[in-house]
C-alpha cells in the first residue's frame, strides 16, 4: 500500500538523491523546503553543493510538467510540491513563521483532509514536536549503517586443534579448520575478505596465534615481527593495525581504523608512514599528508591571516603531539629541550616528508605516490568518504582514522557518518583492511586505559 512521505530540508541536504530512495510512495516537499534550499545555494562546502543539486533536479522535474500537481519519479513514485495549511493551528507555544513549525503545518494540514502522512526528518527536534502534535516522524536511514555493537570489526576469535594450530604457520587454515565457540566444531564461520583473527587452540586457550583470511585460507600476518620506525605492537590489535597500515598500497590502498582515544590510532599510522617514506631503501611514498574533516577554509578560518599552514596549525595539534614522541623516543631526554624538538618536527614538514592540507583543497585532486592521513573520519559525511577515497591515484594509502562515538558534526551521528559509511561499505573488498581497536587496548597512560573502561 503507498504511503505519503513529508520532506524536511536537512534530507535532502545529507543526501541529494533522497528524492529516489521512497520506491512507489508519495513524496510531499513543503514550499518552504524550496525557500531553505534557495537560501542555501551559495553556501561554501558540501551543503551549498547539495543544495544547488537537489535544486538542480528539481528543475529537471519542473520541465516535465507540474510540481504542484506532481511528477512521476524513476523510483515509481511521485512528488509534488505543496505550497498550502498556511493557517493550519499548531500548538500555542509553537511559533507560525519558523520554518521548522512551517513543515509540520503541512503535515497536519494533510492529515485533516484524511491524508496519513509520515514526516522524515533528520533533526530529533522535530521528530520530538511531530510526536506532540500526533504526527508519525521517522529519521531517514538509506545510508544508515548498523548500531556501533553491530558494526564490522574486521576481527574474530577463533579455535581449531592443537594439531591445526600446530601446523598454521606452514600450511595456514581453511574455514572449515577453524570455529566459533571451543568444543563445539559445529559452529563453523563465514570469513570476510581481509578479516584478521586470534587463533586459540580448543586445549589450552591461551595458545593463540595471529591470522588474516585472504579469500582462500586464513594465513600467518606478513609483518608481525617488524617494528616500524622503531615501534612495537604490544597488544593484538596493534599486530593487526600494523599489518594493515604494512602492507603495500597495490594489494591494501584502503585502511579503515575504529577505537577509542588512546587506543595508538594516529601514533601507529604516523610510524609506519614515517618508516614507508624515510627508511626504506626503496621509497614506498613520496610524502605523507594529514588532514582533518573540520579542518576547512569555511567563514570560520578562512579570512585569518597568515598561510594555509598556519591556519590549520591549531587542528592539527594532535599530530604534532604523537610526532613528538616518534621524533625523540627517550622520554628523559625528550623534553629537556623544546626547542630542539620542535626544530626536529619542524624539519619533517620542511622537507617535504609531512605535509597537511585543508580538506577543501583536497577535493577535485588526483593523489599519487602518497601516504594519505584522514584523522577524526567520524565527522566526514558518507558524500565526504566517498569523494576523498575516489580521489586515490595510483601508489596512493589512505588511513581513515576515528572513533564513531565521537562525533562533532551536527546531523551526523554514530550511524550516519563517512567512517562508519566506508566501513559497512567497503567490507569484504579485498583491497580494504579494517581494524576496531578495543578499549581495553588502550595504551595512552594508566589513567586512560581506567577511564576508557569506567567511562
Amino acid at each position: 500500500m503507498s504511503k505519503t512521505y513529508v520532506l524536511d530540508t536537512n534530507v535532502l541536504i545529507q543526501t541529494p538523491c533522497a528524492l529516489l530512495s521512497f520506491e512507489e510512495n508519495a513524496l510531499v516537499l513543503p514550499i518552504v523546503c524550496l525557500e531553505e534550499l534557495d537560501r542555501l545555494k551559495t553556501e561554501e562546502g558540501e551543503r551549498g553543493s547539495n543544495a544547488r543539486e537537489c535544486i538542480r533536479f528539481l528543475e529537471t522535474l519542473r520541465q516535465k510538467g507540474s510540481l504542484l500537481d506532481g511528477i512521476q519519479l524513476e523510483s515509481g513514485g511521485t512528488l509534488r510540491i505543496e505550497p498550502n495549511y498556511v493557517n493550519v493551528a499548531l500548538p500555542e507555544d509553537f511559533i507560525a513563521t519558523k520554518n521548522d513549525n512551517r513543515i509540520l503545518k503541512v503535515c497536519k494540514g494533510l492529515e485533516q483532509t484524511g491524508t496519513k502522512v509520515i514526516l522524515v526528518t533528520k533533526d530529533m527536534v522535530v521528530r520530538l514536536k511531530a510526536q506532540m502534535m500526533g504526527i508519525e516522524a521517522q529519521d531517514f536511514t538509506s545510508e544508515q549503517s548498523p548500531r556501533i555493537s553491530e558494526q564490522y570489526t574486521g576481527r574474530m576469535d577463533v579455535y581449531t586443534s592443537d594439531e591445526n594450530l600446530t601446523a598454521f604457520k606452514k600450511k595456514g587454515l581453511v574455514p572449515e579448520d577453524v570455529f566459533s565457540a571451543p568444543g563445539d566444531k559445529k559452529k563453523t564461520i563465514t570469513p570476510i575478505y581481509n578479516q584478521f583473527f586470534i587463533i586459540h587452540s580448543e586445549l589450552k586457550d591461551k595458545k593463540t596465534m595471529l591470522g588474516r583470511y585472504n579469500g582462500q585460507a586464513i594465513v600467518p600476518l606478513d609483518y608481525q615481527k617488524k617494528e616500524p620506525f622503531g615501534v612495537r605492537p604490544k597488544n593484538v590489535g596493534q599486530y593487526f593495525l600494523q599489518e594493515a597500515l604494512m602492507t603495500d598500497a597495490n594489494r591494501c590502498p584502503l585502511v579503515i581504523v575504529k577505537g577509542a582515544a588512546g587506543t595508538a590510532k594516529t601514533f601507529y599510522s604516523l610510524a609506519v608512514g614515517l618508516e614507508k617514506v624515510m627508511d626504506t631503501e626503496d621509497r614506498e611514498y613520496r610524502k605523507i599528508l594529514i588532514t582533518r574533516p573540520n579542518v576547512q577554509f569555511d567563514e570560520e578560518i578562512g579570512y585569518l591571516p597568515g598561510t594555509e599552514q598556519e591556519k590549520i596549525a591549531p587542528f592539527l595539534r594532535p599530530v604534532i603531539d604523537n610526532l613528538e614522541l616518534l621524533i625523540d623516543r627517550n622520554e628523559k631526554e625528550r623534553y629537556k629541550s623544546e626547542r630542539e624538538l620542535r626544530g626536529k618536527i619542524d624539519e619533517l614538514f620542511d622537507r617535504g616528508i609531512i605535509s597537511t592540507e585543508a580538506m577543501n583543497f583536497i577535493r577535485g585532486r588526483t593523489i599519487v605516490h602518497t601516504y594519505l592521513i584522514i584523522d577524526e573520519a567520524q565527522n566526514l559525511t558518507p558524500k565526504q568518504a566517498k569523494g576523498l577515497v575516489t580521489r586515490v591515484g595510483k601508489g596512493t594509502k589512505v588511513i581513515l582514522l576515528g572513533d564513531p562515538q565521537q562525533i562533532d558534526h551536527p546531523i551526523l551521528d554514530e550511524r550516519t557518518n563517512g567512517l562508519s559509511y566506508a566501513g559497512e561499505r567497503m567490507k569484504g573488498s579485498p583491497l580494504c583492511y579494517q581494524i576496531t581497536m578495543q578499549k581495553d587496548e588502550c595504551e595512552r597512560s594508566v589513567l586512560a586505559f581506567d577511564a576508557a573502561g569506567r567511562m
